[in-house]
């Protein structure tokens, strides 16, 4: 197993702390070694079109691994697992959820998001912006206008090594509200003193559903046992502990491991 070619992990990168602890836990259990690669999603897919070599992808949605299925890139799209949206909030900004959305329509307040198209967590607060427009006619236009893409593209900034990049922004001053998924916002309040983590209204709520799929160049007697994994017991319950909902942990087994 030593000489073994790893098997090639392709992830979103709110992914990465989860399928990090995944795929080492999968290697200890089998030997097998595993390379994870994370990044936006978006950005990844259009890798992974260009003829960059994978075995399993991983992503923030269902779209961009069911684009890579349509060409015949890849094998169907299963979901393993469910993230959502809320917002991270900078020190000594008063918000909550009823006040959320009159707050981020205030011209003072700067609002963040990744960016639309490369990374889904920017694709998911558009479509909290669409669902603002339903609630107050007009927010969409506004909000979209006025929101700063900080992360998840091309050429955005990295931050400091041992650093969010939302609470990096945050205190940095370019954000004072930052929309992100719930796995990576409940952390910034330990790095950022005073930041607080604002669910969204039912009415302003954005599901976020991860896809995975198996590249048509894989070697599949390497890449389907690490998938099973992923969405077994063991798997599923690591991901359980990152934040994501997920659903393949059968009743009695949710405690240990």
């Amino acid at each position: 197993m030593i000489n073994a070619k790893p098997i090639r992990l392709h992830a979103a990168g709110s992914l990465k702390a989860a399928l990090s602890e995944v795929a080492s836990a999968y290697t200890a259990e089998t030997g097998a070694p595993v390379e994870a690669m994370f990044g936006s999603s978006g950005l990844i897919r259009r890798r992974l079109e260009r003829g960059e070599l994978g075995d399993i992808f991983a992503s923030a949605d269902l779209g961009n691994p069911m684009t890579l299925s349509h060409l015949g890139l890849a094998g169907p799209v299963v979901l393993f697992a469910r993230n959502h949206l809320c917002a991270i909030v900078r020190p000594g900004l008063e918000l909550t959820p009823r006040t959320l959305l009159t707050s981020l329509l205030d011209p003072s307040i700067k609002l963040a998001t990744s960016t639309p198209g490369a990374d889904p967590s920017g694709d998911y607060a558009w479509a909290m912006f669409a669902k603002a427009e339903a609630v107050l006619p007009g927010s969409r236009e506004r909000l979209e206008a006025k929101a700063l893409t900080l992360t998840g593209g091309p050429n955005s900034p990295h931050p400091p090594v041992g650093r969010t990049v939302y609470g990096w922004h945050i205190q940095e001053g370019r954000s004072d509200v930052f929309l992100t998924y719930h796995t990576a916002a409940r952390h910034v309040p330990s790095e950022l003193p005073g930041a607080t983590v604002v669910e969204l209204p039912p009415e302003l709520g954005v599901a976020a559903e991860y896809g995975l799929t198996v590249m048509e160049n894989a070697d599949r007697a390497k890449a389907l046992p690490l998938v099973l994994y992923i969405m077994s017991p063991p798997g599923q319950r690591i991901l359980a502990r990152h934040g994501f909902a997920v659903a393949g942990i059968p009743d009695g087994l949710h405690g240990g491991g």
